[in-house]
């Protein structure tokens, strides 16, 4: 998805909060959407500091790993390592995780079967399904063989 699209995007959910576009945020929003990979809120914190100096603070990372959250921009994963990791969603497709217990290594996968067992599910018990977090963890093959 074109950047400039994500903004405008950015821009109307802050609007509908009844919050405005702020330097910070816009910056925070491109930082995340540079990345492929998943990070904490500390990775984009450093990240940004390492950057831009002190431009952002903690504080406003947090809060808007939030409103990017509840927008739909990212998606967090929680890994059970006791830290929440993000990853941008927008444009991208749904895939569930496989976690490493050991390392921390995160593999996304997507399985159909899994997919049209899930809908089934749902349907089986009256609801009408919005979305789901699939994260498997145990050892990847790499702690496996070390």
């Amino acid at each position: 998805m074109q950047p400039a699209t994500v903004r405008r995007r950015f821009e109307r959910h802050l609007r509908d909060e009844g919050l405005r576009l702020t330097p910070q945020r816009v910056r925070i929003l491109e930082r995340v959407f540079l990345t492929h990979e998943h990070f904490s809120a500390e990775t984009l914190f450093g990240w940004l500091r390492a950057e831009d100096g002190s431009a952002v603070s903690r504080a406003t990372v947090y809060r808007t790993l939030e409103l990017l959250s509840s927008g739909g921009f990212v998606t967090a994963l929680d890994t059970g390592s006791g830290e929440m990791l993000y990853e941008h969603s927008l444009g991208h497709s749904h895939h569930d995780h496989l976690v490493c217990k050991h390392c921390g290594r995160i593999e996304e996968f997507r399985e159909s079967r899994i997919e049209r067992l899930q809908e089934e599910v749902a349907l089986r018990h009256g609801f009408e399904l919005t979305g789901h977090l699939l994260r498997l963890t145990g050892v990847c093959r790499e702690c496996q063989a070390g």
